[in-house]
């Protein structure tokens, strides 16, 4: 019975023995030597029922007190009492053996020993044989009851707490996983069988106790079958499309899904189960892993002084962690932000060896103070990353757009010129490609400046000019702002989640991925070119939000609300990576293209801009939006204001 007068015996336990601590190893040591002392007992009713006369010549007792100290020696010397016998595991097993082994071996030497000098001997050999065999079968049997009770009955974490689990693969790598998962304390889940992909066995087999099935039907039916509440795949010969299956088959029944490192990657056995991850929605990105030039960047990289601009923010962060590994000799992270800017100082002066780091808090629209850090420090390479990127604030207040994305960049480009750097890396968006918003024009702008910079300066036929770059590409997630962070705080406050169209797609990219392509296209052409790189398929934001809310564990627009609120001015269904009248040309890297772009006049660009900014803090926002519209022929607003402006509506 389980409950006698309403006492449970999980309550009854729990009650004596829920503050017991770990025994002192002499107590171990003594019931040890006690549990030789009945084995030794029992040999001699064993003996003495078979009627066997022992020895006259020395007293029977004081051979079983050698058996005893012989026991006691090799126990203090093989330690056998040290482990903690709750938790005791194979090796304590073997450990156990070789003592009793060796202690049967040292008898038998003394007892052969008696007889060559005595002429007799003090205990009869096969009593000792028995007795070795009964010493070990009880210390053994004394070590599994001792865990078995504490695993059956002192697992005092509340049952109704744990996560039913099924583990995806049978290997040695989901086998360690469901012994770290079981002995760890505090326990998260309850782990009730292995599914294995290879197998087609159906007869039942079961490792450590639970059942091996074979996977016959889908994920979903068979962990419904089992009531289990989540997967956790430990199953390494998985593809990358093979995990994302499962995972997304998962979601889609409300099942929760872990993965977890290779035996290899564990630092701690014990604290396997806080390195199981519930997926990111990054490891759904259907895409191969990005593989680098790494020579061609490191030949670029090695030994110089760049200039990394916005570096305190998503994309200049990450760029600096990766120039790191090339070995400069110094790099210039410059931001407006004090505090990130701070953050990330102190971030990577841990990780940067030998290599200068030099902060400056500076905004890229002061041209006299920028130029100070090209005298000072005079870089090589400039990887321009600062930018305004919100399109709603942008529209609200295009004279900011025009100071930091145009006269910022200008600035640079500039002072680029005029101080020799080798070459300048902007960072665009797609945003720019046939714009419809404040934010996208001033972006392709800016990278019309550039060209045209480029173009001026090889008609001129300067000698070592500098190499103008620009890498264009979608979203990325999880940078500061972007939708996956915001989507994570929503679910985090219960909902809901809101999408400003059903049919709203995105090109998305992860951080580290945007930022190795900026450094591989940045090695590439002889300047002026636009990169774009291949940002995969195109994701729908209402799959991407139902994806999240069912990563957390929630059902969508159940305890998850999924909410329209219309389209954000500027804003457009879909993003493009190319303007109309674009063409695009491969590269040595499969991921990046140049797009063929027809080049703007210099002087055009540039007088342009220049009377723009001459007037911008005296002109309304129509006015600065009208420039712009002349600038960038193919700006058409959308859901903005300024739809009225744009030339087709004015004509």
């Amino acid at each position: 019975m389980n409950s006698i007068f309403g006492i449970t015996k999980d309550s009854f336990f729990k009650k004596r023995f829920h503050n017991l601590a770990y025994l002192p190893r002499w107590i171990i040591f003594v019931v040890d030597l006690g549990i030789v002392f009945i084995a030794i007992l029992i040999t001699h009713l064993i003996i003495t029922s078979l009627n066997v006369s022992f020895y006259d010549h020395h007293d029977v007792y004081f051979g079983y007190a050698i058996v005893l100290a012989v026991n006691a020696v090799f126990f203090l010397f093989y330690r056998t009492y040290a482990g903690i016998i709750r938790h005791s595991t194979f090796i304590d097993g073997v450990n156990l053996l070789i003592s009793t082994t060796t202690s049967y071996f040292v008898l038998l030497a003394i007892n052969y020993s008696f007889l060559l000098i005595f002429k007799d001997k003090i205990l009869l050999t096969t009593g000792l044989f028995i007795s070795y065999v009964i010493s070990f079968t009880l210390l053994f049997l004394f070590r599994i009851l001792v865990k078995y009770f504490f695993e059956k009955y002192m697992n005092f974490d509340d049952k109704k707490q744990l996560t039913n689990a099924v583990i995806y693969g049978a290997d040695a790598n989901a086998i360690s996983v469901a012994n770290a998962l079981r002995t760890e304390k505090p326990s998260r889940f309850k782990l009730l069988g292995f599914i294995d992909k290879f197998s087609q066995d159906k007869t039942s087999k079961s490792i450590l106790n639970l059942p091996i099935l074979n996977q016959n039907r889908n994920i979903h039916v068979v962990l419904r079958a089992m009531k289990a509440e989540a997967l956790i795949i430990a199953e390494k010969s998985l593809s990358k499309e093979e995990t994302i299956a499962i995972v997304e088959e998962c979601l889609e029944y409300n099942f929760k899904v872990y993965s977890v490192p290779l035996i290899t990657d564990w630092e701690d056995e014990k604290q396997i189960s806080n390195k199981l991850k519930s997926f990111e929605i990054e490891d759904l990105l259907e895409r191969k892993p990005i593989v680098l030039d790494t020579k061609t960047i490191s030949s670029q990289l090695n030994g110089k002084t760049i200039l990394i601009t916005g570096a305190a923010g998503s994309i200049g962060s990450e760029i600096t962690r990766q120039v790191l590994g090339f070995n400069p000799a110094q790099i210039i992270i410059l931001d407006q932000g004090e505090t990130p800017l701070h953050s990330l100082s102190l971030k990577i002066n841990s990780i940067k060896g030998q290599i200068k780091i030099r902060t400056v808090l500076l905004d890229i629209r002061n041209f006299e103070a920028l130029e100070k850090i090209f005298v000072k420090y005079k870089p090589h390479i400039v990887y321009h990353a600062a930018a305004y990127k919100h399109v709603p604030l942008m529209e609200e207040n295009p004279s900011q757009a025009i100071n930091t994305n145009v006269l910022g960049t200008k600035n640079l480009a500039d002072l680029a010129v005029k101080y020799g750097v080798e070459r300048f890396v902007m960072v665009s968006t797609d945003k720019a490609v046939n714009p419809s918003s404040v934010m996208g024009a001033s972006k392709r702008i800016a990278e019309k400046y550039v060209q045209t910079l480029q173009n001026k300066l090889q008609q001129e036929q300067n000698s070592n000019i500098t190499k103008f770059i620009t890498t264009r590409f979608g979203n990325v997630l999880g940078s500061n702002g972007s939708i996956v962070p915001l989507f994570a705080r929503q679910i985090q406050d219960g909902g809901p989640l809101t999408i400003t169209h059903p049919e709203i797609i995105r090109y998305f990219m992860t951080i580290p991925e945007a930022c190795q392509l900026v450094l591989e296209a940045g090695t590439m052409g002889n300047g002026g070119e636009i990169y774009i790189f291949d940002m995969g398929q195109p994701v729908k934001i209402i799959d991407l939000a139902k994806k999240m809310i069912r990563l957390a564990g929630f059902t969508p627009n159940k305890e998850i609300e999924i909410k329209i609120i219309g389209l954000r001015p500027g804003e457009k269904l879909y993003e493009e990576l190319l303007n109309d009248d674009s063409k695009t040309l491969a590269t040595h890297h499969e991921k990046i293209l140049i797009a063929q772009e027809i080049h703007a006049d210099y002087e055009f660009i540039n007088d342009t801009i220049l009377r723009l900014l001459h007037k911008i803090e005296s002109i309304a926002d129509e006015e600065i939006v009208v420039t712009m519209k002349e600038i960038v022929p193919e700006f058409k607003s959308m859901n903005s204001k300024y739809v009225a402006l744009d030339l087709d509506n004015i004509l």
